[in-house]
């Protein structure tokens, strides 16, 4: 069955790119809602923002979503990815600010709070869309593809030339919380002179070392240090699983992402959906329901993160 939270949820923190103020409430909708934003600090003109592929604006540094009139709200993958973790399915999300707080850099503050909360059943069954042939985006830096799977899967590889990252490639199984177990702690990460770059463009204004993985070379410099010795490449999936969520549905089959990037996902997104022999619409029956992400997640196995 199709799902929702079980009560409000408050998140206060500052946007990434702003260094603004901003509050997030995720509130309980109804079955068949979906999940939608809205811009609480509009009073006139259309303030709701659909949390859908076709409503992206293509950005290398996070993901944007622009409704009809020109509103946006961006960095919303790190939320979305817990909702898709959590296996929530139908939420309303009230922000007052053009961006999501960034928190600590990862989506576990916002797993946290949602399985402390609870998740409950509606009286509607869920839908996913299943993979049935592979379809593929490229560019010169990477590309990402979708395969036929019977359960949701996710593979990618990175390479950065700073040794403190360097080369990562990970593979795993997204069912029955797997994403509160293995990624959701994983914070972004970027390299100081990235920083530096930003901060020039008025970007990252927000960005310090508590929310972020800050490299340099060889050299780790938030406090602290990694969280997982491969957690960039569990950020990138983590990053990957929100922006493909934005699919309006579960995905049944395979993710691959090689040097893949927000921008990537998107257009893979877009190649799906102009491929209609490449997908099918299907209704769940609880066996497939079981396997999807975030069935089954529970708090005890929430990563430990000191």
């Amino acid at each position: 069955m199709q799902t929702t939270i079980t009560k409000p949820l408050t998140f206060d923190g500052i946007g990434l790119h702003s260094g603004a103020p901003v509050r997030l409430r995720i509130l309980p909708a109804v079955a068949g809602h979906g999940i939608w934003f809205e811009r609480t600090d509009i009073e006139i003109g259309d303030a709701l923002i659909a949390a859908r592929w076709d409503w992206v604006d293509q950005s290398p540094l996070c993901t944007k979503l622009v409704n009809e009139s020109g509103l946006s709200v961006s960095t919303v993958e790190h939320v979305m990815a817990a909702l898709t973790g959590c296996g929530v399915h139908n939420a309303k999300l009230e922000v007052d600010g053009p961006e999501i707080p960034i928190l600590d850099g990862s989506a576990v503050p916002f797993v946290r709070a949602i399985l402390t909360a609870g998740v409950v059943a509606l009286n509607k069954p869920v839908q996913a869309i299943k993979i049935l042939k592979p379809v593929r985006f490229e560019t010169e830096n990477g590309w990402a593809q979708f395969e036929p799977s019977d359960i949701p899967e996710m593979s990618f590889h990175i390479d950065f030339s700073d040794a403190a990252i360097g080369v990562q490639s990970k593979a795993m199984n997204l069912s029955n919380g797997s994403f509160v177990r293995e990624l959701c702690d994983s914070r972004t990460f970027c390299r100081n002179s990235d920083v530096e770059k930003m901060r020039d463009q008025g970007l990252a204004l927000g960005g310090t070392l508590e929310n972020a993985v800050v490299v340099e070379g060889d050299q780790i410099l938030s406090p602290g240090g990694l969280r997982h010795t491969d957690e960039a490449v569990r950020h990138k999936m983590l990053d990957a699983l929100g922006d493909i969520s934005l699919a309006g549905a579960p995905i049944l089959g395979r993710y691959v992402g090689h040097r893949a990037g927000h921008a990537i996902t998107n257009s893979l997104l877009r190649v799906l959906f102009a491929t209609p022999d490449a997908y099918e619409i299907i209704t769940c029956d609880s066996g497939t329901a079981a396997c999807l992400p975030g069935a089954g997640a529970r708090l005890d196995e929430v990563c430990n993160v000191a």
